[in-house]
């Protein structure tokens, strides 16, 4: 019924496929938003596990999920499954590498960005840029946020506003909080441009910035593609080609993701060793190991999170110690 979709629009939104890529505040809203309005397929992508201090703004996960530490694409996925069953969701539990975003997310018509840290943030607009498929970046802490769409060969990339990350340490929805009407807010626009791009009506090269608490909001014209930016003007792929990558501190979690040593771990034989050590709990998709101080989650593909520390040599420490190299 609506004038600017209309049947046509609704029939192309039931053919495209959604790579959503981190399933908390913002991508958990995408997800819901998109199952609804009939999006065909959508590609949900997460390293993390639900937590409980992600239900005050992660709104498809419920208390039981985190009583489960389910995966976070998982649950998303099943709750999913209940809100449109006439659509294809496709959960990824896996940490977006280099080495893997070709088969993660090689068959989406558009990305949408739900992640929490720049170095995933510039793989994809690394990536985007290199196949040309659009992408919408999102971000959002304490009651502030921005949203803009980049597609490439039309609009500025990431690179050309943020040539290099952030310096200096930056507010975390850990250290500064988050409400959740802010996260809610910018995946709305997230999504908006989204169904504007995948219904062929394009997106107002525009950044959107606002903050609920002050009730400011402005809008400004993106700046036009640089021709000194690394990524869409000089075509350095840097992030993509793996030449910047390094464990990463996780937003609002004090915990640090370990994803350098890839290797297969069988859970139930590492849950036999670590049952003498401390408290263990294990799942199809994960185990968690408590410790007086540390709380680490072990995925089947080698990749961790340890909880309790920001520091990356404390918790490579603790990978070595228990897991193993």
């Amino acid at each position: 019924m609506f004038s600017g979709i209309g049947e046509e629009g609704q029939r192309q939104l039931a053919a495209a496929r959604v790579a959503i890529v981190g399933c908390g505040a913002l991508g958990s809203f995408h997800a819901a938003a998109l199952a609804r309005a009939g999006a065909g397929r959508l590609d949900l992508v997460d390293r993390d596990y639900v937590d409980w201090s992600n239900l005050q703004r992660q709104w498809l996960y419920e208390e039981e999920d985190a009583r489960e530490a389910l995966p976070k694409a998982i649950a998303a996925a099943r709750r999913l499954g209940r809100i449109n069953s006439s659509i294809t969701v496709n959960p990824v539990v896996a940490d977006l590498t280099p080495s893997n975003i070709d088969e993660v997310l090689g068959a989406a018509n558009l990305i949408l960005d739900g992640t929490d840290n720049f170095e995933t943030r510039y793989l994809i607009n690394d990536y985007a840029v290199h196949k040309g498929v659009p992408w919408v970046y999102g971000a959002a802490v304490a009651s502030y946020g921005l949203a803009m769409p980049v597609i490439p060969g039309e609009t500025c990339c990431l690179r050309c506003v943020y040539p290099e990350p952030p310096s200096g340490v930056q507010p975390t929805c850990e250290t500064a909080g988050v409400v959740n009407t802010i996260t809610s807010l910018i995946a709305s626009l997230q999504v908006s441009l989204a169904l504007r791009i995948l219904t062929g009506k394009g997106a107002p090269a525009r950044i959107t910035t606002a903050d609920v608490w002050t009730g400011a909001m402005r809008q400004i014209r993106q700046p036009a593609a640089a021709a000194d930016c690394p990524c869409c003007g000089r075509r350095e792929f840097d992030y993509l080609y793996g030449q910047r990558r390094a464990p990463v501190s996780l937003c609002g979690r004090n915990a640090v993701q370990i994803h350098e040593r890839r290797n297969a771990v069988n859970l139930g034989e590492l849950e036999q060793r670590l049952l003498r050590l401390g408290t263990v709990r294990r799942n199809e998709f994960a185990l968690r190991f408590f410790l007086p101080a540390y709380e680490m989650t072990v995925f089947a593909d080698g990749r961790a999170i340890i909880k309790g520390t920001t520091d990356v040599g404390v918790a490579r420490g603790l990978y070595a110690k228990y897991i193993g190299a």
